[in-house]
């Protein structure tokens, strides 16, 4: 039996908190070390909580901590001694109004997701309802009198949706206003606009910029050394990229060269264009690694991010060539995507294909390798993307996530243990050619269909190459650039699944010191020979001479004669042209005078 959380004068209710029945890791598996008790900071939380008793109080913890599971034991404390009689939660999807709903019922709650505003009231059985951000914004007033209507403990889920929009704030704040107790959650409270979000305070720093301020805190870093959340390995892919602009123009460039962001932006959707080379080459790359996680971790699957409703289902049919079984799609216009969701979560198929990201909250715990195709590049949306596959179930499991070499996601995935705050008097940040995370995000999770009538401009990509760039992991970057299938790639994809974070750190050193030894052990090739250009121009010149004799001659045009000759000895213009290739075309061209051909 578990000790009690509170003793008779928290909160001032004289009521002793219940024991928690509810599992620490929702919703099957507490994580390594934590079952049957709740975690050290969801103690620390809740002592602090009843404590200070405030009405409204922000928990900021990250993807995979366990936040569901400190809310609803708060809320079981509240109800049980008499100081609400009502909850509200307010989540950003449908999906996770579900999942509330399930989770509330495992601590003897019961939640109605299922409550409409043309309803008016839910069911006397329930205990209160599970609504959407959205929700509430078109009905405020009949949610504020049903705040009123009771003691309600209003729980905001991903609290930072509630600034959406302007009318979203505002409805939230309308609505909610009354209520005895809100209880604010979220895993990301940053922001990219400077939209207020609604009830929660904000305190000036030294450059008298206004940030967001937490009443408790439990960043990554800290869960990471706990193991509550796993460690990270960020796989980094590059390669060759060829395109065509709407000019017309074909440009060629590396994935992640040092370029302009329109270049960068350009190769980096070249790259992610399912008929290219470099997708099924990093999706076979993945596989591999989940094949090798699935050696100690037998239902550990994996999800690809994709852009659209076209890429994903490409994708899904890459995937399904590759792996001979057809994977989970879920696509923001299915009626089924929970339940799809529900089913990948509960068996142990490999692959699960999703526009942009499932949504932030969704929880399946056994995904253990993702690959990150798209192009969006917010810190919001990567922060969420990463947690959707940190949730450990136990000491060791490891998660690899696949990334497009590209500065932006470089940055980001360095920056994991970074702490965040939403920070407001500062100008708009630019997109970087890319949506807004609020747009991206909107667009993503809503219940209609839209990505499949999206118009993209004038682009064409004409081909894609992969390579094997890097690994990143705790701020540090490992390996040397390799061809796919390379021993340098090998090495990173054969780390075995179950590692400590300290296990994983030591391993990616001990291979990077194998690769150095490996290329000093290597014969080097011999240094290309420095091209004489006095040499280059002499052949030219005696090459042109020769050609205009021959047109002298036959009345060929000039070009059709250097055309025909490149034909016959390959190579590029008489300008790319090395002593070898111009000294070829003359002994070709000089054959012709006398016969040969």
């Amino acid at each position: 039996m578990t000790e009690t959380l509170f003793g008779p004068d928290s909160a001032g209710s004289g009521a002793n908190a219940p024991d928690p029945v509810l599992p620490p890791a929702y919703p099957d598996r507490a994580a390594w070390g934590t079952a049957q008790k709740l975690r050290a900071w969801q103690s620390e939380a809740l002592h602090k909580y009843f404590t200070e008793a405030p009405q409204d109080f922000l928990a900021v913890a990250t993807p995979g901590a366990g936040k569901t599971t400190f809310a609803l034991t708060a809320a079981r404390t509240l109800l049980d001694g008499g100081q609400i009689n009502r909850i509200t939660i307010v989540t950003p999807t449908d999906h996770l109004k579900r999942q509330w709903a399930d989770a509330a019922a495992r601590v003897g709650i019961a939640i109605d997701p299922n409550f409409k505003n043309a309803d008016g009231r839910h069911g006397r059985d329930f205990t209160g309802v599970a609504v959407t951000y959205a929700q509430v914004a078109s009905k405020p007033a009949l949610h504020r009198a049903k705040t009123e209507a009771g003691k309600t403990l209003v729980i905001l889920d991903e609290v930072h949706h509630a600034g959406d929009a302007l009318s979203w704030g505002d409805g939230i704040r309308e609505a909610f206003e009354p209520a005895q107790r809100r209880l604010a959650l979220t895993g990301t409270p940053f922001r990219s606009d400077t939209s207020p979000i609604p009830f929660v305070e904000y305190a000036e720093d030294r450059d008298g910029i206004r940030r967001s301020r937490s009443d408790y805190s439990y960043g990554y870093g800290e869960a990471l050394k706990d193991h509550v959340v796993r460690p990270v390995i960020f796989m980094a892919y590059s390669g060759q990229m060829r395109w065509r602009t709407s000019a017309g123009e074909e440009v060629a460039a590396t994935l992640g060269a040092a370029v302009t962001k329109d270049i960068t932006a350009q190769a980096w959707r070249t790259a992610l264009n399912p008929g290219g080379e470099w997708i099924p080459a990093v999706l076979a790359a993945a596989d591999k690694r989940l094949s090798e996680v699935r050696r100690t971790v037998p239902d550990a699957g994996a999800l690809v991010i994709a852009t659209d409703h076209e890429d994903a289902r490409a994708y899904a049919g890459q995937l399904k060539k590759l792996t001979g079984e057809s994977p989970t799609v879920i696509l923001s216009d299915d009626s089924r995507a929970s339940s799809k969701i529900e089913e990948f979560s509960a068996n142990t198929s490999r692959w699960m294909v999703a526009v942009r990201m499932v949504s932030e909250g969704v929880d399946v715990p056994r995904l253990a390798v993702g690959v990150y195709a798209t192009s969006t590049s917010t810190p919001l949306f990567f922060a969420q993307a990463v947690g959707r596959f940190v949730r450990a179930r136990k000491r060791g499991e490891t998660a690899s996530i696949f990334l497009p070499s590209v500065p932006q996601l470089m940055g980001l995935a360095n920056e994991l243990e970074l702490e965040r705050d939403h920070a407001l008097d500062r100008p708009e940040q630019e997109a970087d050619g890319f949506q807004t995370e609020d747009a991206e995000m909107l667009e993503a999770n809503r219940e209609e269909k839209a990505s499949d009538g999206q118009q993209k401009s004038a682009f064409e990509a004409l081909e894609s190459q992969a390579s094997f760039d890097r690994v990143l992991f705790d701020g540090g970057e490992f390996g040397h650039a390799g061809e796919i299938g390379s021993e340098e790639e090998q090495d990173f994809l054969g780390i075995p699944g179950l590692l400590d974070a300290d296990q994983v750190a030591t391993l990616l050193r001990q291979r990077q010191a194998e690769q150095v030894s490996r290329r000093r052990t290597k014969p080097q090739p011999q240094a290309a020979a420095i091209p004489d250009h006095r040499q280059l121009m002499d052949l030219r010149n005696e090459l042109a001479k020769n050609v205009s004799a021959w047109s002298a001659r036959t009345g060929t045009p000039h070009g059709v004669v250097h055309t025909e000759l490149r034909k016959l000895c390959g190579g590029p213009a008489v300008a790319q042209a090395n002593e070898a290739q111009l000294e070829e075309r003359i002994r070709r061209l000089q054959g012709w005078f006398i016969g040969r051909k």
